[in-house]
């Protein structure tokens, strides 16, 4: 068993997030929580990070909360939930906002928290064969990691509060139907079909994308001509930027544009 987690590697402009506990189901615990707003901190602050790859080792994405954890001991559990969630959230926080796009590969059982991380990605591919289920009323909670946040803007309110409220289990192509996931490939192709993606975006406008995943994030909550000027300053913002310039000239003499990330 890995005596971490998470473990975060740069590979070709590619972030590679990796759940690492797979003999226990890669759980959501103090640690993990710990060890994954590491990891997205690196992700934001490491130089050269294009893209960001988030997939797990083992059988299940992942298996959702620890209940060992959760039942050791009630008295303190309120505190250890707050303490958890403090760097859950804000692994969610800084994965959503920092400029590389996420992408997900989820594979086998992809439960509770794990769905919320889902949600959460910029893009998310599913094995054929994963499942999706939302396990937080079976204990009595409510969804936590910006389950409550990403899964309506990806499925709608309705479908959501069914999902959340019903307990219900997704195969991955209703997953795909509903709007959780991006698409659904073999489960033999789930590897080389998410790294494809995550290269394809790593050789795009770096900054640019972090722009956009911001806009995105704020589009529900703004009046139109808030969000009108938010598009006005960030496409200034981009004009400064090396890519952005040198595609434009690439564009007017006829020629592929080449992004840096700068």
């Amino acid at each position: 068993m890995s005596e971490r987690s998470v473990q975060f590697e740069l590979r070709d402009g590619i972030a590679q997030v990796t759940l690492t506990q797979p003999e226990r189901g890669n759980p959501f615990d103090e640690r993990f929580c710990a060890e994954l707003c590491e990891a997205a901190i690196d992700c934001d602050e490491t130089p050269g990070v294009r893209a960001v790859l988030i997939r797990a080792q083992g059988k299940y994405f992942s298996v959702g909360a620890d209940l060992k954890w959760l039942g050791a001991d009630r008295a303190a559990l309120p505190r250890r939930l707050k303490s958890a969630t403090a760097d859950l959230h804000m692994a969610i926080s800084r994965f959503a906002r920092c400029d590389a796009p996420v992408v997900l590969a989820a594979h086998g059982l992809v439960t509770g928290g794990a769905v919320a991380l889902t949600a959460m990605a910029d893009f998310a591919i599913a094995g054929a064969s994963a499942r999706f289920y939302a396990a937080y009323n079976s204990i009595g909670f409510v969804s936590d990691g910006g389950g409550t946040f990403f899964i309506p803007r990806r499925v709608g309110s309705r479908r959501a509060a069914e999902f959340l409220m019903l307990n219900q289990t997704w195969s991955a192509q209703q997953a795909e139907q509903y709007g959780l996931v991006s698409r659904v490939v073999e489960d033999a192709q789930l590897e080389v079909e998410s790294l494809a993606l995550a290269q394809q975006i790593a050789a795009g406008p770096t900054r640019t994308y972090g722009e956009m995943k911001r806009l995105l994030i704020s589009t529900p909550e703004q009046p139109l001509e808030t969000q009108l000027e938010l598009e006005a300053r960030a496409i200034a913002l981009c004009a400064r930027t090396e890519d952005c310039w040198n595609a434009i000239g690439a564009v007017m003499t006829r020629r592929k544009p080449e992004f840096t990330g700068r």
